[in-house]
């Protein structure tokens, strides 16, 4: 899972190389149709994360179990499909959202032309991640990780033709990288689709058949637990955006240095992530079995390696973060010295980020394996809003710490989540989330 975190950034590394070619105007317009499709994405991927801990409690009430398993793929898909159609509306109109948002008209007409042919790409990845949730929940992610490897070159073959115009294609631009990303997307999907039918491991669920069968109670409950953590996530993408918005409030290197210390520190995150994802499924077996002593095992054991993990990478942003920043900047150029210098200010701050992060990670991952996500939900509204973006704008503005007061505040944010989801966890028995 952590590999597959890791394979898919990635991917969307290759997206930014090749776009970056067309030059410094294509990057900020893509740049504003990304964000504006990872909004909507990130929703959509809280919502089929619904399948993993459904799919693990099954199994671990029955371990063959194959109707209920099916079920739930078929009706996350279905939650997809529609979750995908309004989606598809907004985003048709990306450059008069754009537009309306007051960005340059210029930049919002390119962006409107990425996003014409990368829109599509919502619904094959939204089902490709639930068909990998489902091969995670069964404990076998490697052809997750395997097809995910696949698309790597496969997107940049493609989006080397379509934007460039190579192999007999037409030079189509930041359309060209839309439709790529979209071709790349259903790759991922049929790649894994193929798998699941050929495997015998996996093809005994038959996830082909009776697909069409409307079942209101499995539908119900991939939208119960779904929806709450996709609002969760959308608060976490939410809070970084805003934060970057901040740092534009101060100057354009600090807005830069910001940028290279999220990318150092989302990379390190793949981790936490992946072992929050694994979490999710090992305690939803045990949550499905009714073993409470094989929960917390699960739980604390996930926590405890989590924060190890978060703790070494912690000390390696400590000693060495001018070596990570040269990864993305020259700083050896003095223009680039003053946000260099930044970006390691940031990252010193960015340590303590780090274990609180991957704490909170963990935490939401072991308490939705106890299919526990709407009280999580408003401890993320309350940690990552309320606390970190008004602890950070008060460290910034009023208090001068500038930049540093904003990654405090983004620390003391998910601190704050990380303590309430930790404290939930460790009460789970009196609070009754977990059966006995």
């Amino acid at each position: 899972m952590i590999a597959g975190n890791v394979a898919w950034s990635g991917i969307a590394a290759t997206d930014l190389l090749l776009v970056g070619r067309l030059g410094a105007e294509a990057v900020a317009a893509g740049a504003l149709a990304i964000n504006l499709f990872n909004a909507l994405l990130i929703f959509g991927l809280g919502l089929v994360t619904a399948a993993a801990p459904l799919i693990a409690s099954e199994r671990g009430r029955r371990r063959h179990s194959v109707r209920d398993v099916r079920r739930t793929v078929h009706q996350t898909l279905r939650a997809a499909a529609f979750f995908v159609l309004p989606a598809w509306l907004i985003l048709w109109h990306c450059e008069a959202i754009l537009r309306a948002m007051g960005q340059e008209p210029d930049l919002a007409r390119e962006a409107g032309h990425l996003m014409r042919g990368m829109q599509w790409a919502l619904l094959p990845f939204l089902c490709f991640t639930t068909l990998r949730n489902f091969i995670s929940a069964l404990e076998r992610p490697l052809w997750g990780l395997i097809i995910m490897l696949l698309a790597i070159p496969f997107n940049v073959l493609v989006g080397w033709a379509l934007i460039f115009g190579h192999l007999g294609l037409p030079a189509l631009g930041l359309l060209g990288a839309g439709i790529a990303s979209t071709l790349s997307s259903t790759f991922l999907f049929l790649g894994l689709l193929t798998v699941i039918l050929v495997d015998r491991r996996f093809r005994r669920y038959r996830l082909m058949g009776r697909f069409w069968t409307r079942d209101r109670d499995r539908q119900r409950a991939v939208w119960t637990l779904g929806l709450p953590i996709a609002i969760t996530l959308g608060l976490e993408v939410t809070v970084f955006n805003a934060s970057a918005f901040l740092m534009g409030l101060i100057d354009r290197e600090s807005l830069a240095a910001h940028a290279v210390a999220i990318q150092i520190a989302s990379l390190v995150f793949m981790v936490p992530m992946g072992i929050g994802q694994a979490a999710t499924v090992r305690v939803g077996v045990a949550y499905g079995r009714a073993d409470p002593a094989a929960i917390g095992r699960a739980g604390w054991l996930a926590l405890i390696v989590g924060t190890g993990f978060a703790m070494a990478a912690a000390l390696m942003l400590v000693l060495i973060p001018r070596p990570l920043v040269s990864i993305f900047l020259d700083v050896h150029d003095p223009a680039n010295l003053a946000t260099a210098n930044l970006a390691v200010s940031f990252l010193a701050v960015a340590a303590l980020f780090q274990l609180v992060d991957a704490a909170q990670a963990v935490g939401a991952g072991v308490l939705r394996g106890i299919q526990d996500t709407k009280v999580p939900m408003i401890f993320a509204l309350f940690g990552y809003w309320i606390i970190g973006i008004g602890v950070g704008a008060l460290l910034a503005f009023p208090m001068g710490l500038h930049g540093v007061g904003i990654w405090f505040g983004l620390a003391a944010g998910l601190g704050t989540v990380a303590i309430l989801l930790i404290a939930r966890w460790s009460l789970r028995d009196r609070l009754g989330l977990v059966l006995r």
